[in-house]
């Protein structure tokens, strides 16, 4: 059996993967009414309307049903991660934990595998990240993404997770595989700001140039190998997440381009992990000044004008 916590679109999307590919899955919420509807109705109509569970997908309200799994894929919101391992950490202890949430902990400012290390140590701990959206996943449409394990166990957890339209290659560059997906919602909402300004296609391609330079820059300085980088997990996920609409970040930077109001029940990763970047960047001395200028613009310190201003008017320099 096959666990998976979280019953958000992307949490759906693996059990309904894994599921069609025959797995026994059991999907978590911590809803019970929403469990009991999405057993009922046999989809999650809140999140992926229209696609149904596989009959060897059951739901459950009890993190104890997942104690036995092979394997547990976390899909939380990063900066939810933490309470839940605090409050389950000591039931799902000794089972492997995957790790399907892209971002920094904002008051830890760790990332998820370092969160799992701390409340699970008998765990074998990993990371599932790369570009992918959750209604693609769930139509069974191809998609490629990066298993992180630093031990032995990956490729295990490689040929237990893969299935015949969700191909999973294996890495052992764990911190690589995290920044990559936590660093480019920063840069995706630089994009979005972009676009939503009407700054047009040449500024959005610099804003991704520039940006995927900083996030190698901060990724490597904290061990992250340069290959992992420009892998899957940080070049693929960036360029997929600052490209489509589909994306939350860029509509999220978009609405902060134009003044428009946004749905803050809508999860926005990146906005998070940009505060916490740009603390951990300035103790390490590491220059991030597309990540600056997010955080800046999201807590109303600079104007959008400002930030134009200050990037175009940084020092001249060789790339």
């Amino acid at each position: 059996m096959i666990g998976v916590v979280g019953a958000g679109a992307f949490g759906t999307s693996l059990a309904i993967a894994l599921g069609r590919d025959g797995h026994d899955v059991r999907l978590w919420a911590r809803d019970a009414a929403q469990v009991a509807a999405m057993g009922r109705e046999r989809c999650n109509t809140a999140r992926l309307p229209g696609i149904r569970f596989p009959e060897s997908v059951s739901m459950t309200a009890e993190i104890a049903d997942l104690r036995d799994a092979q394997a547990v894929l976390l899909s939380l919101p990063m900066q939810a991660l933490n309470g839940f391992l605090v409050a389950h950490g000591s039931v799902l202890d000794g089972t492997p934990l995957i790790a399907c949430c892209k971002g920094v902990d904002l008051m830890a400012l760790k990332g998820a595998s370092a969160l799992i290390q701390a409340a699970c140590p008998a765990s074998v701990s990993a990371v599932l990240t790369g570009p992918s959206f959750a209604s693609d996943i769930a139509k069974g449409l191809p998609t490629a993404l990066t298993l992180a394990c630093a031990v032995d166990a990956g490729e295990a957890l490689q040929r237990l997770l893969s299935t015949p339209t969700l191909r999973l290659y294996r890495s052992t560059d764990v911190i690589g595989a995290e920044l990559g997906g936590a660093l480019k919602n920063v840069i995706a909402i630089a994009a979005g700001v972009v676009v939503g300004a009407g700054l047009g296609d040449s500024a959005r391609a610099a804003v991704m140039t520039r940006g995927y330079a900083e996030m190698a820059r901060f990724a490597t300085r904290l061990g992250a190998r340069a290959e992992t980088l420009a892998g899957l997990s940080g070049l693929g996920d960036l360029v997929l997440t600052c490209t489509s609409q589909q994306s939350r970040n860029l509509r999220f930077g978009v609405a902060l381009g134009s003044g428009q109001a946004f749905d803050f029940r809508v999860t926005v990763e990146g906005a998070a992990t940009a505060k916490a970047v740009v603390r951990m960047a300035g103790d390490m001395a590491v220059d991030m000044p597309i990540a600056q200028m997010v955080s800046a613009l999201i807590d109303k310190k600079i104007s959008l004008d400002q930030a134009v201003a200050s990037l175009m008017s940084r020092p001249l320099k060789q790339e």
